[in-house]
């Protein structure tokens, strides 16, 4: 499935910086970020849950949001990108 993750951390807050590096870090480990604060993962339903439950894990609730979005199946169909920073398709073949 593909999910977008978007976040918004209060870098003014206590250990807010920390807070923002960690997040991003575990979101980096399953998908592609697109812009600062937002990432489209390709992932299963267990994977999913386990990356709500790190991430929520490190959050501060009072302070902190996390999103998801499930875009489906034809999640490149429904995107439109205009600008910089352009991404590939997780199911296109890659070079290194």
């Amino acid at each position: 499935m593909f999910i977008l993750i978007t976040y918004d951390i209060n870098v003014t807050s206590k250990n807010g910086q920390s807070r923002l590096r960690k997040v991003a870090k575990i979101c980096v480990n399953y998908g592609q970020r697109v812009q600062n604060s937002v990432f489209e993962c390709k992932v299963t339903e267990a994977e999913l849950l386990k990356i709500k439950k790190k991430l929520e894990d490190v959050i501060d609730k009072e302070t902190d949001s996390l999103r998801f979005y499930r875009l489906g199946n034809n999640y490149d169909k429904k995107v439109k990108h205009i600008g910089a920073k352009q991404t590939y398709k997780f199911d296109d073949p890659m070079i290194l």
